[in-house]
């Protein structure tokens, strides 16, 4: 199983989990605060029976029991309105007022509110008149502190899904990261001995046959080579980012791939009258507008058709555009082109892009992504860089 997919299930998991675990605790969070509620409910139903034992009593009632009901409440709001809505007591009110009036409006405007939400509880205090009083009460701290409990587990919940997920990432790349480095030393590594052995032979063969037309082409080939080991040499290590010439650096590439591509397919640079001196590692770079050049060669197909390489600089940034008029890129396609791995041709690796884009992104600090493109017409790639990097 490939680490995407593994991820992808990891995550699937982690996101399944946080939603069950958030759903359970919502539901037992709602019936711990329902069946709270209704016990605060049954206490101010005997809390306001004691104000009206209270409202009744004579000098022979006996209002031990009365009292205790009556101040053994210090949790639970209450806020006790007469006839006409005026405050006749209140109990565990937090008031922020600097006098005893705004006080006063303060907690009748909260029993107005708790009565106008049901939160109250009407008393007759004589049955033979129609004197009455309201019994207003809030929630508890601990009652809304269990309502409000929930979306503080979901959050808690929701920042370690979203720690694993990232950590999750972090290691992928890491291990990626591992791949490429030894993937990268092992190639140059290999390569490194054969290289140097057809450079030997072919000094000892310019001595031999000095006047042969075929060797300055191996030469060149060998040189290549070498130019290939070097660039996965420093694939492998953190390459240098030296000043030099971005014409100069697309010339050769342009060069390379002139010699080496159908003559129905035409190379068209776009370059601005003043020359642009950036920080690159110009190997590297070059292997990048060379795969894109390839890709474009691939697009067409055998066809004829151009590549166009255009520079601009917009304010601080080195723009280089790779446009061809091969067949395009589906829109489906389109977010996976640098994926490694991906490829819609029938013998690749689906290497070549991934590696333009750690180059670029990783190696220069720049961006690369597809501007563009249209079935049938063409596509272009661009290159960001920052000109004083």
């Amino acid at each position: 199983m490939q680490w995407t997919d593994r991820i992808r299930q990891v995550k699937i998991i982690l996101v399944v989990a946080a939603i069950a675990i958030a759903v359970v605790s919502l539901v037992a969070s709602n019936i711990l605060t329902k069946d709270l509620a209704r016990q605060e409910r049954t206490k101010m139903e005997v809390w306001a029976e004691a104000m009206r034992a209270l409202s009744q009593a004579d000098e022979n009632t006996d209002l031990a029991l009365v009292l205790k009901v009556l101040n053994d409440n210090n949790t639970i709001p209450v806020v006790v309105l007469d006839n006409d809505g005026n405050v006749t007591d209140f109990r565990n009110v937090a008031i922020n007022a600097k006098n005893y009036k705004d006080s006063l409006l303060y907690v009748s405007a909260m029993g107005k509110r708790l009565k106008a939400t049901k939160q109250d509880i009407r008393i007759q205090l004589s049955d033979a008149s129609n004197e009455y009083i309201d019994v207003c009460y809030d929630d508890s701290l601990m009652l809304k502190r269990l309502a409000f409990y929930p979306y503080v587990q979901l959050g808690v919940v929701m920042l370690f899904v979203v720690v694993a997920i990232f950590a999750l990432l972090t290691s992928k790349r890491a291990e990626q990261n591992k791949v490429w480095v030894g993937l990268s030393k092992e190639t140059a590594h290999q390569l490194g001995t054969p290289i140097s052995s057809l450079m030997a032979w072919t000094t000892i063969l310019k001595e031999t046959y000095p006047d042969d037309d075929l060797l300055p082409e191996m030469d060149k080939d060998v040189k290549r080579l070498q130019l290939i080991a070097d660039r996965f040499s420093k694939i492998g290590s953190l390459p240098e980012a030296v000043p030099v010439s971005l014409s100069e650096v697309l010339d050769h590439v342009i060069d390379y791939m002139d010699r080496r591509t159908s003559k129905k397919i035409q190379l068209i640079k776009v370059f601005p009258a003043d020359d642009i001196i950036i920080r690159l590692n110009a190997s590297l770079f070059e292997w990048v507008i060379e795969n894109l050049c390839k890709n474009a060669v691939d697009a067409m197909g055998g066809e004829s058709g151009t590549i166009t390489l255009r520079v601009e600089t917009v304010g601080e940034r080195v723009i280089v555009e790779v446009s061809d008029t091969g067949k395009g890129i589906k829109k489906k396609d389109m977010r996976n082109v640098f994926r490694p791995g991906f490829t819609t041709k029938s013998r690749g690796w689906g290497l070549g892009l991934s590696l333009a884009k750690r180059i670029v992104e990783e190696y220069h600090n720049g961006k690369i992504f597809v501007k563009s493109s249209e079935l049938g017409k063409g596509t272009t790639f661009r290159i960001e860089l920052k000109s004083s990097q």
